[in-house]
């Protein structure tokens, strides 16, 4: 590498430091594995750098729907991108980038550990092969922008978000790079039958266990011995919800028998069930049960 090639790591606060004229003005914190951040620049443009992990840019149009204009290069490669709304720029990790914005630009930062597609990839195709392909911003991509969206939503949510949903969203997101802008495009079968029985009696004994905790999907894959990509096809398959909306639907199960047999208070049981307070509580009963705590606890 060029020594005067600057190197972002967006495992640091405020990586950007430096590179562009402003920090970000929203960032993610303690997702394992990705980085999200939410930009409001003015016009500017950047010198090279590299990114130590790979980069997703989502661009957001401005007042008038349109996107501002500018160049990227990649690998010395200058190219002028037509940025339509919702457009997405994939950088993958190590690769020599900058680009240049002609107006005031509004974009998000999503930054994926290498080793975390070759995770979710391992049950489909060697790793080692996991090669992620170069993308200017060119087209948009619904999925990805989907994700993002969410995404940004959980880091506004204040640590509201369960970590379980953040974990279904990289691993959404990571099948879809895999299948759709990788350089060896892994076969994703349609997996047969599901979870065994003993897979799925382990997994919701440690669910009840535990429902009172953190859960993420990493720990309920092990517990099945298999990839968090793979064991979330063969749990949705199985059960015909998500881990995320099953621990969801437990929890709130949990908390009916806590409202009909306890006098305990809604704070108390939204801990006792895993949720982070009453109002979180609150807005998950009356989702997937039509009334509030309050109104299902009334005689």
């Amino acid at each position: 590498m060029h020594p005067s090639v600057a190197v972002l790591d967006h495992r640091q606060v405020n990586p950007v430091d430096g590179l562009l004229p402003r920090p970000a003005v929203l960032s993610s914190s303690g997702w394992d594995g990705i980085h999200l951040e939410l930009y409001r620049q003015p016009k500017f443009a950047t010198a090279d750098h590299q990114h130590t992990l790979h980069a997703i840019a989502l661009g957001f149009p401005d007042r008038s729907n349109q996107m501002p204009a500018g160049y990227r290069w990649l690998e010395g490669q200058r190219h002028r991108e037509n940025r339509p709304a919702g457009g997405i720029a994939i950088i993958p990790a190590g690769m020599t980038h900058r680009c240049s914005w002609d107006s005031a630009a509004q974009f998000m930062v999503l930054a994926v550990e290498p080793d975390l597609l070759k995770q979710m990839g391992q049950d489909w195709v060697n790793p080692d092969r996991i090669e992620l392909r170069p993308q200017f911003m060119e087209a948009s991509d619904r999925s990805i922008a989907t994700v993002l969206a969410t995404l940004k939503a959980e880091a506004e949510g204040g640590g509201l978000g369960s970590p379980l949903l953040v974990d279904s969203l990289k691993t959404t997101l990571a099948i879809h790079l895999l299948r759709h802008y990788c350089t060896t495009q892994p076969r994703l079968t349609s997996p047969a039958g599901g979870l065994s029985q003993v897979q799925r009696e382990q997994v919701k004994a440690y669910v009840e266990a535990h429902l009172h905790q953190e859960l993420t999907l990493v720990e309920l894959a092990a517990i099945a011995h298999l990839s968090p990509a793979y064991f979330a096809r063969l749990f949705k398959q199985s059960e015909g919800v998500t881990p995320h909306q099953y621990i969801l639907q437990r929890r709130v199960e949990r908390a009916q028998f806590w409202l009909r047999h306890s006098p305990l208070s809604l704070a108390e049981i939204a801990a006792r069930v895993g949720f982070c307070d009453q109002s979180h509580l609150t807005r998950w009963f009356k989702r997937l049960t039509g009334a509030t705590p309050t109104q299902f606890r009334q005689p």
